[in-house]
């Protein structure tokens, strides 16, 4: 199959790769050219605007960083709608807002074309390994044409509902992330003042009710002043505003993720540390 990728930064490079590995013919596009080098290396086509992806490929799937990056690169004079055409597939796995997935996927249906909103949970780790949670919205037909690529980078992939519904999915995964990356910060700052062995703390926990993914992969980068990102901050700050945004729509009051939503910010807007992973909120405490 041709298929067209448009993001190919630390997540969206490595679900790239492994659809490449599999045999598709690969066509690529990232604002910035040298991040694509890899996968034109092992024989993936780059070409010049997202338009010229949608003209050559079948299958255009993206994952940029931000609500205003997906409507540039489906809405612009030179974006995907300009030369999508009927019966192709457009799949955003950008984490984005609900709203602008259901409009992808009205502009789609309008062209006699097809989208899904596919946002993913993993980080860095899901995407390398091809065992990324996939949440997806769209209708039925579409998403069982398409789950056979979703198989090649997920091991958990499912069909939430109508367009939005893999974002609305997303949100509920980062209200809970938000919550384990806090427990993980403040658990290793109490054990550290505690006097305890951080080694032996994690192996216990990781063994018990405890137990979260945020810890278990993030807290050995701490313990090694790994604060390269796994998933950046900046953009689990964009994703955590997106979240309490929808929960006043549906007048929701989520106090937990508004103090993580906080801190993020202090990290981020105050600190500048938006391009540190997510565990970088540790340094709001102290370095271990």
């Amino acid at each position: 199959m041709k298929i067209g990728f448009i993001g190919t930064g630390v997540m969206g490079g490595a679900i790239a790769e492994h659809l490449l590995d599999a045999g598709h013919e690969l066509v690529v596009y990232n604002r910035t050219k040298a991040k694509t080098d890899a996968l034109v290396a092992k024989g993936a086509t780059w070409v010049d605007t997202p338009a010229q992806v949608a003209q050559q490929t079948d299958v255009i799937f993206s994952m940029v960083g931000y609500p205003t990056d997906v409507e540039s690169i489906y809405f612009d004079d030179q974006g995907i709608f300009s030369t999508l055409t009927a019966g192709k597939t457009v799949v955003d796995m950008t984490t984005s807002t609900p709203t602008l997935a259901e409009k992808i996927a009205a502009k789609a249906q309008a062209l006699n074309a097809h989208a899904l909103d596919a946002p993913v949970s993993g980080g860095d780790v899901g995407a390398k390994n091809a065992t990324l949670t996939i949440m997806v919205g769209g209708d039925q037909a579409t998403y069982d044409a398409v789950k056979p690529l979703f198989e090649l980078v997920g091991q958990k992939v499912h069909l939430f509902g109508s367009a939005g519904k893999g974002q609305h999915t997303k949100m509920a995964n980062q209200i809970m992330i938000a919550g384990t990356m806090t427990g993980t910060v403040e658990m290793m700052v109490y054990a550290k003042h505690a006097g305890l062995n951080m080694n032996d703390v994690l192996d216990t926990l990781s063994s018990g009710g405890a137990d979260n993914w945020s810890m278990d992969n993030y807290a050995p980068r701490i313990l090694k002043g790994d604060y390269t990102p796994g998933f950046f901050a900046k953009h689990f700050l964009k994703d955590l505003r997106i979240a309490l945004d929808e929960a006043d729509k549906m007048k929701l009051n989520l106090p937990a993720t508004k103090l993580a939503k906080q801190l993020y910010e202090t990290m981020v807007d105050d600190k500048g540390l938006g391009n540190d992973g997510t565990q970088g909120l540790i340094k709001l405490y102290e370095n271990l």
